[in-house]
């Protein structure tokens, strides 16, 4: 039988045809160092990053190209926001639902610059208050951080409600946008988001080892990395252009040709279409698994907004056993545990023994998450 892959929150698979065509076309034509050297290899490089830059502006909103920059994930993506921005006393506000990526930082940041960060709760099925942040915010807060969407619960907090409340309070905001980059319609103007880092490996359907990070043009960093960028190399500084200035070392340039395929088939099919598509997924998947004794269902209630994210439990069963199970016995590729993200755990209830989490992708069939139904259905009649 083959494997139903239900892990796309993780990353998203298989890739569309035109992504791999993309990467060997690269590879054999012009796997040359981008701006590293006139000749038309080089320059071919160099296009190709830029045609992605264009792709990824288009989908974002963004107008200038120049301001994404490339990174290896999100998390590089998010470090680069962090680190360039806070300094040493500042205050800064997150969910509690974040990944490890922004806690970890931001807790290092804590022991090492005297940083405050508040963490604002969320009820258990993720959903976020608005005005709850705001009672958060002090005279030395400088960012908000949020994720877009919950890899846990898949809720979908209120980025732009939060964008207006930092424009009033001149509070910078930065958005992880790691599970709706490619499954909802991001405009980071109309938003108010000044930093935005995504995923190319989810859903912008591009290899692993992409990503970016969106900066607006009025906000300066501190890059992450030094080094060489193949500009201003007479300088003893990192230079000031962009995206050279966040953008040290050789890029992914192969990786980078797949993602902007990956990022062009979304553009053609579009995040309406995309997003309706792995909802209604979601909704058969959970209408199933609250029927089924024993079962229980994280996040927004059925009908509302979510992204493609389903995790459930099942009675007091250790979720890595049930994940262990729907793989070696159903061909169901899950992800259990804690998700890089305790604190949404601790919202949901689940700390003890984590969730299993199902998530659907573009590629999902109907079949496979009747294939995953039916394996609860007989998991959960053994663990009662």
């Amino acid at each position: 039988m083959n494997i139903a892959y239900l892990d796309h929150a993780a990353s998203s698979w298989p890739k569309p045809p035109e992504v791999l065509q993309a990467m060997q076309e690269c590879m054999l034509h012009y796997g040359a160092n981008p701006g590293r050297g006139s000749h038309q290899m080089a320059v071919q490089a160099s296009r190709a990053l830029f045609e992605t830059r264009k792709s990824l502006a288009k989908l974002l909103k963004v107008k200038n190209p120049n301001d994404i920059s490339f990174a290896l994930n999100t998390t590089m993506a998010l470090n680069q926001a962090i680190m360039g921005f806070v300094k040493e006393g500042d205050h800064v506000v997150c969910t509690a639902v974040e990944h490890n990526s922004v806690r970890r930082p931001l807790e290092f940041l804590k022991k090492t610059k005297g940083v405050s960060i508040s963490y604002v709760k969320t009820n258990e099925k993720g959903e976020l208050s608005v005005q709850d942040v705001k009672e958060a915010f002090n005279s030395k807060t400088t960012l908000l951080v949020c994720s877009h969407g919950s890899n846990l619960l898949g809720s979908i907090l209120p980025v732009e409600q939060l964008g207006e409340l930092c424009k009033q309070t001149g509070v910078k905001l930065l958005v992880d946008a790691a599970q709706t980059a490619g499954t909802l319609d991001l405009n980071v103007a109309l938003m108010g988001v000044d930093m935005l880092a995504f995923p190319g490996h989810k859903s912008l359907l591009g290899p692993q080892g992409t990503g970016g990070l969106y900066i607006a043009p009025e906000l300066e960093l501190e890059p992450l990395l030094h080094g060489g960028t193949g500009s201003q190399s007479e300088a003893i500084d990192q230079p000031t252009v962009r995206p050279d200035r966040y953008e040290s070392g050789t890029q992914n340039t192969v990786g980078i040709a797949g993602l902007n395929e990956g990022v062009k088939f979304v553009l053609k099919e579009t995040v309406e279409r995309i997003h309706k598509k792995e909802w209604e997924q979601t909704q058969l998947l959970m209408e199933a698994l609250m029927g089924i004794e024993g079962v229980s269902v994280l996040g927004p209630d059925l009908g509302q907004n979510r992204t493609g994210i389903v995790s459930f439990t099942i009675n007091q069963s250790d979720s890595s056993e049930i994940a262990f199970i729907l793989d070696q016995s159903f061909q169901i590729a899950v992800r259990a545990g804690y998700h890089c993200s305790p604190l949404a755990h601790e919202s949901a209830g689940t700390l003890e023994r984590g969730a299993v989490r199902a998530s659907v992708g573009y590629f999902t069939t109907n079949e496979e998450v009747e294939r995953l139904i039916s394996a609860v259905k007989e998991i959960a009649k053994h663990m009662k």
